[in-house]
Order: C-alpha cells, then structure tokens, then sequence
C-alpha cells in the first residue's frame, strides 16, 4: 500500500523543488540588494512575498505539465526520473498543474494589472512550450529563457522599471538559460528523435548547433558591454568579468564535446554560472 512517504519525494522532483528555490533565493537578491525605493522593508513587504509565491506556483505548474507531455520522451533521456504515470497518475498530474497556475493568477491579482497579465502570460505559454513548441527547433528554448528573465524583470517592473542594473541580470538570466536548454538538446538528442522532435541539434546536427552557441555567446558579451557602459559601477564589471573567464572555460568544453556525458557536464557548468552571477549581486 502507498504511503505519503511514496509520494513525496517524487512530488518535490516533479516540481523541481531546487529549481524554484534558486528561483525564490534570486528573486529576493534582487529585492534587497538592487530595489532602492520600495515602499516597505523586505522584512515587512507582503506584496513582494505574494509576487515570489505566485512565481513559485507558477513555475512548479510549468515543471509538472512539462513532464505530462514529455513521459515518452523521458523513458529514453532519463527513466529514473519519470514520475508521471508511473507513481503519480497523470490525472492527478494535470490537476496539480491547473491547481499550481490557478493559484498563481490569482495571486497576481493582488499585484495590479501588470503582474497579473504577466502570470496569465505565463502559464499560457508553458501550456503551449510544453504541448508544441518544446519538440520545436529554438522556439522552445527561446519561451524558457524569456520566462526565466522574466522572474527577474518582474520586479522592476512592478517597483523600479528604469532600474538597468535589473534588466542586465535579466538578460544576463535569459542567455545563460537560452544556451544551456539549447545543451540540454543536444544531451537529449536520442529520446528527442524517437518522438519525432524537431530541435535544433536534430534540424540543424550538432556542428551548426554548436556554431549557433557561440553566436548567442557573442552577443550576449556585447549587449552586456553596452549595457555597462552606461553604469558607472566597478564591482559589477569586476563580477561580469569572472563570469567572463568561467564562459570562456565552457567554450572551451564545449568545443570538445562530443557525447552525452559532455553535454550533461555543460548544462551544469550553465547553472552553476547561473548561481554565481545571481550571488553576485551581493557585491554590486
């Protein structure tokens, strides 16, 4: 007989309950290091509190109707983490996805008009990312790396919106994601073509794919240069210069990758990236 022992470990990993800590623990970086002018205390802002619970449900909503329609998918690429239909009934799986976005659209009632369009926005996109433009080529990374930033822009949005300082890390969050779901491809690449996917390793091989890294590399380090210039703050372009040398080291490892082991390898070089450029904002 099950227990709620059974349940819970694959319940918190459906929800990748790591993921959307990282997702709470950045957005409140933001608020107390870069957000000058709030109304309230940190300690005291139940509105911000309701803005990071709403992200958080939508996120988990957007992680567990993402696993609904990738089981297939999964049973090639990683079966040891397939939870769907296997532990948890996939009845109950499109429940919990509709209960986790209901919960957040309505939290962003509370937020006003912009907020709540920007939730509804969401989860209307990861309903379709997950049901058509994930097996798409480049359209499904482009929907998670926006969405991602968009944790992030969300709060200047609401308190600061000329906050560049925000939006530098914004878009600092949209390429490093972008680059690591386009990796994440290139590692799943055996379950993706069994399904019939179309992602831009199987469209284009993993030559052009590669190639295609590089570019959105480049142009991320320019638009961030322009982007600096226009702040005079020493501790950020010394924090954009380490991270610098870190993307220039999984340049290098990507040059030489060749096989899924390399591409899993990358994709965590991407979120440890990820987690230093957050923490950076400590120091700016």
């Amino acid at each position: 007989m099950a227990t709620k022992e059974t349940y819970i470990k694959p319940f918190l990993k459906l929800i990748r309950w790591n993921n959307l800590l990282i997702i709470a623990f950045s957005q409140y970086l933001v608020r107390y290091f870069l957000i000058q002018n709030a109304e309230y205390s940190i300690f005291s802002d139940w509105r911000f509190l309701i803005l990071v619970i709403s992200t958080l449900f939508i996120a988990g909503g957007g992680y567990v109707i993402n696993d609904y329609f990738d089981v297939k998918i999964d049973q090639i690429n990683k079966p040891k983490e397939v939870f769907v239909g296997r532990i948890i009934k996939r009845r109950y799986a499109l429940l919990m996805h509709q209960v986790f976005s209901g919960i957040g659209i309505f939290l962003g009632l509370f937020l006003g008009w912009r907020i709540f369009i920007i939730n509804v926005f969401s989860v209307s996109i990861l309903w379709f990312y997950a049901s058509v433009f994930k097996k798409k080529p480049f359209s499904g990374n482009l929907i998670v790396a926006f969405l991602t930033a968009m944790s992030i822009s969300e709060i200047a949005i609401y308190y600061e919106p000329g906050r560049i300082i925000i939006h530098i890390y914004a878009l600092f969050a949209f390429f490093i994601n972008l680059v690591r779901e386009i990796i994440k491809d290139l590692e799943d690449m055996k379950g993706d073509a069994a399904h019939g996917s179309k992602t831009l390793p199987i469209t284009l091989g993993i030559r052009k794919t590669k190639t295609i890294i590089y570019a959105l590399l480049i142009l991320f380090v320019v638009l961030v240069l322009i982007l600096l210039a226009k702040l005079s703050n020493f501790n950020l372009w010394i924090c954009f210069g380490i991270l610098g040398i870190l993307l220039m080291v999984m340049v290098y490892k990507l040059i030489l990758a060749d096989r899924k082991s390399h591409f899993a390898q990358l994709s965590r070089i991407c979120k440890i990236i990820m987690l230093l450029g957050v923490a950076s904002i400590v120091f700016v």
